[in-house]
Order: C-alpha cells, then structure tokens, then sequence
C-alpha cells in the first residue's frame, strides 16, 4: 500500500477514477500506435477490473462499443457503451453473444490478462505466454480483417515461439514497453495491427 500511494499512475488513476493504474499503459499504447477509432468495437479480455475498458470506451465514443470479458465479475459502469459479460474468453457463448447480439464483426481485441506471479522468471514468462496464446487464439475466432490485437507478455526464453506464432497473422508487429510499466515489471506488450 506505501508502495501504491507513492506511484504517481496510481494516484493518477485514482483522481480520474479509472479502476486500475493500467489503465494509462492502454492511453500511451493508443497514443503511440492508434490501435482503436471512433465506432470500433472492441473486446477486452480478461476486463476485471475494468481500467482497459473504461479507456477503451473513451476512445470508440458514444458510437462504439467495449465487451468486458472476465470470469471475475465486474462492476457496472457509467459508461453507455460498455457491455459487461461474465464468462470464459474460451466460452462457445463469447462468439454467440458476438454473432447473434451484436451482429457485427470485432474490430480491436485487448488482453492484459495476467496469471499470479510466483518470482520464478522462466514460469512466469511461460505462464503468461500461455495466456497470450489463449487470447490469440480467441481473437483469431472473430478478429476482421485488418484488426487489431494488443497482449501482454513477459521477456522470457520462450517469448520467440509465441512470436513466431503470430508473425504469419498480423502485417505490423511491435513489443513495446508503456512508460507506465512498473521500472520492476518484465511485462511489456505486442501490438499487433492488421490481422490477415
């Protein structure tokens, strides 16, 4: 907690009542490679507690809209545009609620899905790559064509297989590492634009 009250982004948050600090790593992420437009549809994955959707829905306007997707439950939003769903990213009711509610194709795919940290580096970068993996393929499922994805990852021995994996889906390719990632996090994250 004295670690919190001192770091700038999360009182910064706090003052802007965004739910989560990470909530600026998606603002600097959007600044930097524009991956979401007004009108766009966006899905976050993995949502609790709701920092990423709360920026997303800045972003796609009253026009737009945000999915939150969690297993946890997420409290409701001011925000309009944001429809909440409880559920696993894996869920055949994901791609249902998509096709049948929705009706329309997803065009921006978020995930800052985060497993628990153990301090071991090798298995938490390869847990992590797990989770980036499943969330790839989720998005592949009702990504358009010339969509976007952005994942976290953590710098690990293995972080190559998971990139050879979406090299051959995605036109632009790019880690990045937002500003707001903690100086002691190996997180960072792959912007991916232009799904094939």
């Amino acid at each position: 907690m004295s670690y919190q009250r001192k770091d700038p982004f999360y009182k910064k948050a706090k003052d802007k009542g965004y739910r989560a600090r990470s909530s600026f790593k998606l603002k600097q992420i959007q600044k930097k490679f524009s991956i979401m437009k007004r009108g766009d549809l966006v899905v976050d994955l993995g949502a609790a507690p709701g920092g990423w959707s709360q920026v997303a829905s800045e972003f796609v306007g009253s026009n737009g809209t945000v999915v939150a997707v969690d297993r946890l439950p997420i409290r409701e939003f001011q925000n309009e545009n944001i429809i909440r769903l409880q559920l696993d990213m894996q869920s055949p009711k994901l791609l249902d609620f998509l096709s049948n509610d929705i009706k329309r194709e997803v065009d921006v795919v978020l995930s800052d899905l985060a497993g628990n940290v153990s301090g071991n580096w090798d298995l938490d970068s390869d847990r992590q790559l797990y989770l980036a993996s499943l969330a790839l393929s989720t998005a592949k499922k009702f990504l358009k064509k010339e969509g976007n994805f952005v994942t976290k990852v953590f710098r690990g021995a293995n972080l190559k297989e998971f990139e050879d994996e979406i090299k051959d889906e995605f036109e632009f390719i790019k880690h990045w590492r937002p500003p707001a990632t903690r100086k002691t996090s190996a997180e960072e994250y792959i912007i991916c634009k232009s799904f094939i």
